[in-house]
């Protein structure tokens, strides 16, 4: 099979032909290292959220307040020159790649801490702790605070830390978890929230899965799960269904999506890998029924996984809703495998990932809408990076059913890392970049 494919955006578009997958890598695509280093280097900052904090005495979340303490600091108003002062005593050179903007009128701050900083440190918790110290230390300067309220001003900012382990009720936000909430070795990108994914994308689905891909992919490099003959592997599933290689996921959606269901998504899935050779028949039963073998084993991964999200753009896509991705997911693979006598999308794993994830997104448990979860989870770490970019595209079509909403999880960093081009514009991002 051919290592080499054409990339292509989410309207069908060729952006970029002959590709070989070992571009498509985070150790060498440049593209994708921007939207991991500056994922890490990037926070934004609620200075609207900080005012109101100052104003109400409300400080560290949850129904915490200090009354007769509070400050009338007009912060928005101010916006300008607190991005300034911020740049100023964030950066490390004048000519470093510090970013300080202001965003929303003067409501937010989209901090980017120069590359020196993070690549000075252990892990990627200096984007949120300097920023953080730097807004306290400018909003202290620039309204004369003295020592007896300047706690005020770090706990408007900081919020509860350090008495809880990260940030809370705070407004400095990462897309990153805290280091301490990783599940294992490796965890830390893959540890960011669908619905962060889809609002900072604009709710583009096909760019959701793919910003949710390059996360999910680097975190399979960053745990050793791509080395050796695994790298093949993973990156021919990652162009398949993140990057839209050869366009399949945007034929199989336009083929099935007016009528189709998760039963024709796989009559055309199977239908392609036969057309491609991927696949063929090794012998039939009596009974009529074929049993098929795989000529490519990592090539008939990449269309299993190329046609796990187009099954669930077909069918949540119908529904307007997110919450069925973790039944597609479980039943578009145990149907595909029941019809061909192959392994599923990821060998079983997203299928047994789909399982538990109906359990605790909305069965008996019910714990939460898919929208909270990531890859990280304990429900959902189980694929290896194949099964959360659906759930961030079936998020991103979501009308508006999910009880714990994007508008109310990912207001923030959707305006500010929606900013960014390549966090909004992944496919094209790393099509450009080869």
């Amino acid at each position: 099979m051919s290592d080499k494919v054409d990339i292509y955006d989410d309207r069908g578009t060729l952006l970029e032909s002959d590709v070989d997958i070992l571009n498509l890598a985070p150790t060498t695509n440049t593209a994708i290292g921007k939207i991991i280093k500056d994922t890490k280097r990037t926070v934004a900052i609620n200075l609207a959220g900080i005012e109101k904090g100052l104003a109400t005495g409300k400080y560290g979340g949850k129904g915490r307040q200090i009354l007769g303490r509070s400050l009338e600091y007009d912060i928005v108003g101010n916006a300008d020159a607190i991005a300034e002062s911020v740049a100023n005593l964030v950066k490390v050179s004048n000519d470093d790649d510090t970013v300080v903007k202001v965003i929303g009128g003067g409501k937010q701050l989209l901090v980017q801490v120069p590359s020196a900083r993070t690549d000075a440190g252990a892990d990627f918790v200096s984007g949120s702790t300097v920023s953080g110290a730097a807004v306290v230390e400018t909003i202290i300067n620039t309204f004369n605070t003295d020592m007896f309220d300047a706690p005020l001003v770090k706990g408007a900012v900081w919020g509860s830390y350090p008495q809880t382990m990260d940030m809370s009720g705070g407004n400095v936000a990462s897309i990153l978890s805290i280091p301490q909430q990783n599940e294992g070795l490796g965890f830390s990108l893959r540890n960011i929230m669908t619905n962060h994914v889809a609002a900072i994308t604009g709710r583009k689905a096909m760019n959701a899965a793919a910003l949710s891909s390059i996360y999910e992919q680097a975190g399979m490099y960053e745990m050793g799960n791509a080395v050796g003959s695994f790298e093949r592997h993973q990156l021919l599933g990652f162009a398949y269904q993140g990057l839209n290689a050869n366009n399949v996921v945007y034929d199989i959606v336009k083929e099935n999506g007016k009528t189709g269901t998760i039963g024709t998504v796989i009559d055309t899935v199977i239908e392609k890998a036969i057309d491609l050779g991927v696949i063929e028949v090794d012998h039939t039963a009596p009974s009529g029924y074929k049993f098929y073998k795989a000529n490519d084993v990592s090539m008939w991964n990449a269309c299993a996984a190329a046609g796990q999200l187009a099954a669930t753009l077909v069918n949540c896509g119908a529904g307007r809703a997110a919450q069925n991705v973790s039944s597609t997911i479980v039943y578009f693979n145990d149907i595909l495998e029941k019809q061909t006598g192959l392994p599923g999308c990821d060998m079983g794993r997203a299928q047994g990932t789909g399982v538990g994830f109906s359990f605790f997104s909305h069965s008996i448990y019910g714990g939460g809408g898919p929208g909270i979860f990531n890859g990280n989870h304990v429900v959902t770490r189980h694929s290896r990076g194949f099964a959360i970019p659906c759930v961030s595209a079936a998020c991103a079509i979501d009308a508006g059913t999910q009880m714990i909403t994007i508008e109310k999880t990912s207001a923030l960093v959707g305006n500010v890392f929606g900013s960014i081009e390549e966090f909004r514009e992944p496919i094209k991002a790393v099509a450009g970049a080869l």
